[in-house]
């Protein structure tokens, strides 16, 4: 086996933070399939968490050890779950909802993230609270354009239905790709430069095989953190558009 597409890839090192945790990754999967916190279906959210985190983990970005910790909670609770009822001891006081304890924890932390994105946006009309005598700039978002900033999960999520849409690699297909993570960013940079918005799905031709969807999602990512795209949607889970970061539009429009 070739070891040159690995090395061509690693020529651009990609360093993303997972600045949010296994709690997020659940309660994000908890609202994009609109289940009740109360009554979690254990063995679905079980299956859709670990596929997120071996997504994560393929992808080589920093999962920190909670997410695994989780997912050992999570399988752990699924076993409990299916355990017949006549596998207790004799005089055994029947047990819990082996999944109370996550429950409680996902409302708490619920709580405290409402209550945390209710200051930040008070935090950001007091910022835009100015002297009315005093020039300002303002950067005025196109009409219709997305209004939700994209997050990790999602970019994932929709990661993982590219993946999805792969058909099966057969032998005489394989080849020594050369996709770089470099030559990826400019040329999505290039696309946002010349044709502003585009669809996240137009990234990935249906000629693409995984090594370069890959490549190309880690150039995504990377363009993200260094403030040169963005990725939005019209609405949660809905689709997504990038586009070039607003800093890089006003500066456009300045020279």
């Amino acid at each position: 086996m070739s070891g040159a597409p690995i090395a061509e890839r690693e020529e651009y090192r990609v360093d993303v933070e997972v600045f949010e945790g296994p709690l997020d990754l659940l309660l994000y999967l908890i609202r994009r399939d609109e289940i009740e916190i109360c009554d979690i279906e254990i063995t679905r959210i079980t299956s859709q968490y670990l596929e997120y985190v071996n997504l994560m983990r393929m992808l080589d970005l920093n999962v920190a050890g909670d997410f695994l910790v989780m997912a050992a909670t999570l399988l752990l609770i699924k076993s409990r779950m299916l355990l017949p009822a006549e596998d207790r001891g004799e005089g055994e006081a029947e047990e819990p909802d082996p999944r109370w304890d996550l429950v409680r924890r996902l409302l708490e932390y619920k709580k405290f993230k409402d209550a945390a994105r209710h200051l930040e946006g008070l935090a950001l009309e007091r910022e835009n609270m100015f002297d009315p005598g005093a020039p300002v700039a303002v950067y005025e978002p196109e009409p219709g354009v997305a209004l939700k900033e994209v997050g990790l999960f999602d970019l994932i999520s929709a990661l993982n239905e590219v993946l999805k849409r792969l058909k099966p690699v057969e032998f005489e297909a394989i080849r020594d790709d050369r996709w770089t993570v470099a030559d990826k960013m400019t040329a999505i940079l290039e696309r946002a430069r010349q044709g502003g918005r585009f669809l996240f799905t137009d990234l990935f031709p249906a000629t693409a095989n995984r090594n370069e969807i890959v490549c190309t999602f880690l150039a995504l990512l990377e363009l993200i953190r260094l403030r040169q795209v963005e990725a939005w949607q019209e609405r949660e889970f809905g689709v997504i558009e990038i586009r070039p970061a607003r800093i890089q539009a006003m500066a456009g429009n300045e020279g």
